[in-house]
Formats: C-alpha cells, structure tokens, sequence
C-alpha cells in the first residue's frame, strides 16, 4: 500500500503518493534549474544532489528563482 506524503513547496501544501526526488520537483514545475536556488528543510541544496534526495512526509523546499533585469 503507498503512504500519500504531503510536502511544502514555497509554503504552498501539496501531495503525492509517488517516490519523487528534487529534481522530478523542479522539472515538474517547470522552473530552468540554471536560475535557482533550492533550499530543502532549511539547507542550500547543492544541484549534484537533487538526483539522490527523495521528498518525505512534511519536507519543506524553497526555490528561489534568479530575474535579471537592467
């Protein structure tokens, strides 16, 4: 049996009973993951480890998107 997670992305609940890692995150959304910073339960997290981090029951992410503008 799958057990839903319920997970935050920039403070907005949602959910998924699927193994989802960063990546699958930020793709899914579709932000341009060479403008970003992703910080995971209060941590920077490095680009190199979005593969390998797998979102569980009440994770909390923050992406910041980087604008240039002149």
């Amino acid at each position: 049996m799958k057990k839903t997670k319920r997970f935050f992305l920039n403070g907005e609940q949602f959910f998924s009973d699927k193994i989802i890692n960063l990546r699958n995150i930020i793709q899914y959304f579709h932000y341009n993951s060479s403008l970003l910073v992703l910080e995971y339960n209060h941590f920077i997290c490095p680009q190199e480890n979005w593969d390998t981090i797998f979102i569980n029951d009440k994770d909390k992410i923050e992406i910041v998107t980087i604008v240039g503008g002149g």
